[in-house]
C-alpha cells in the first residue's frame, strides 16, 4: 500500500476540495479518488475526481461523495485485492486498520506488478521446478540447476515405480505381448488428462473462482468430463487397431479383444487421470500448501504409475 492519498473533509465545498487537491498533486499517489475522513481518520466515503469536476461548485463534498466503499485490511492477501479491483473495475482501494482508520491505498498498477511476479512463480512451479528468484538471464547457472534438479530427481524416482508396476504384470504381458506396444499410449493419455485438469483447477483457484468447499462440484464435473474424454480416446484407439489390422494384419486373430482391452483401459486411465488431477490442488490447499506445487509433470508421473496399475491389462 501507499500511505500518500488524497483526503477531504465533509464540510468542504467543491471549490475548496478542487483547490486543495491541486495543491496536493505532488504529494499523493493518485487523485482518481479522494477519500473523505473524519477527525479520527476513519473513512466516511469516497468521491471521484470526475464527480468533483462535474458537481455544482456551491455544493459540499458530503453532497457528492458515496458511502459505498470497498475496503481491505493491512493483512489482506494480494490476490484478493487484485480480485476486488478487477471485479469492481476500480483504480484504487483503501486500506484500513482494525479501528477503521485509513492507513493508505493500493492502486491497480501496484497490484499488476505484484501479480505479474506471483503469476511468474506459479507458472514456473506448474512447469515442474522451484520458482526462480529473479529474471531468467540474471539467474546463475548453479542456482538454475538447483531450482530444476530437485523436482527432476523426484519425478525420476516416481517414474521408476512405472517399471516396478510393469514387472508386477510381467506374466500378463508375456501372454499378450502386443499389449506392451500400447503402454506408452495408456500412461501418456492418463498423464495428459490429469495435467489438463490440474492446470484448469489451479488457474481457477488463483482467480478466486474456486474455494475448498467447491471440491464436490469439481469432482462431479471432472468425472463426467473424464468419462466423455475417455470414451472419445478409447473409441479412437479401438478404431486404430481395427483399421490397422485391415490394412496390415499385426494384432492376430484376437484383434477385436485387443481393441476392446485398449479402448476400455483408455476409458479407465483417462477418467482416473482427470479426477486425480482435479483433486490434487484441493488436497494441497487443504494441507496448507501452494496448489501450484501440483505441477503438470508431477501429476503426469503420479497418473502414469497409478493408471498403469489400474489398467492391469485385463
Amino acid at each position: 500500500m501507499n500511505p500518500r492519498f488524497a483526503r477531504l473533509r465533509l464540510e468542504q465545498t467543491i471549490d475548496q476540495a478542487i483547490t486543495y487537491l491541486r495543491q496536493q498533486l505532488s504529494h499523493v499517489e493518485t487523485i482518481y479518488y479522494a477519500y473523505v475522513l473524519d477527525e479520527e481518520q476513519r473513512s466516511l466515503g469516497v468521491v471521484s475526481l470526475k464527480d468533483l469536476v462535474k458537481a455544482d461548485t456551491t455544493k459540499t463534498v458530503a453532497d457528492v461523495m458515496t458511502g459505498k466503499l470497498f475496503k481491505v485490511s493491512d493483512t489482506t492477501d494480494q490476490k484478493e485485492i487484485a480480485h476486488l479491483l478487477s471485479v469492481h473495475n476500480i483504480q484504487a482501494i483503501p486500506v484500513v486498520d482494525r479501528q477503521g482508520c485509513m492507513k493508505g491505498i493500493v492502486t491497480a498498477d501496484d497490484v499488476i506488478d505484484v501479480m505479474r511476479e506471483q503469476s511468474t512463480k506459479d507458472i514456473q512451479k506448474v512447469g515442474g521446478m522451484e520458482a526462480l528468484d529473479g529474471p531468467y538471464l540474471e539467474t546463475g547457472f548453479l542456482a538454475m540447476l538447483r531450482k530444476r534438479a530437485g523436482w527432476l530427481v523426484i519425478l525420476f524416482l516416481g517414474e521408476m515405480l512405472t517399471a516396478t508396476a510393469m514387472a508386477h504384470y510381467e506374466h500378463q504381458i508375456e501372454e499378450a505381448v502386443v499389449l506392451a506396444l500400447f503402454i506408452p499410449l495408456l500412461i501418456s493419455s492418463g498423464g495428459n488428462s490429469g495435467s489438463q485438469a490440474t492446470t484448469l483447477i489451479i488457474r481457477a483457484m488463483a482467480l478466486g473462482e474456486l474455494r475448498l468447499r467447491d471440491w464436490w462440484r469439481v469432482i462431479s464435473r471432472e468425472l463426467t468430463a473424464g468419462i466423455a474424454l475417455g470414451c472419445l480416446l478409447g473409441a479412437i484407439g479401438f478404431l486404430r487397431i481395427v483399421i490397422w489390422q485391415a490394412v496390415k494384419p499385426t494384432y492376430g486373430q484376437y484383434y477385436l479383444l485387443v481393441g476392446w482391452t485398449i479402448g476400455l483401459s483408455l476409458l479407465g486411465v483417462v477418467t482416473f487421470g482427470t479426477v486425480a488431477g482435479s483433486m490434487l490442488p484441493f488436497i494441497l490447499r487443504r494441507c496448507g500448501l501452494d496448489p501450484a506445487s501440483a505441477s503438470a509433470p508431477f501429476v503426469a508421473t503420479l497418473v502414469d504409475v497409478t493408471g498403469l496399475v489400474k489398467a492391469r491389462f485385463r
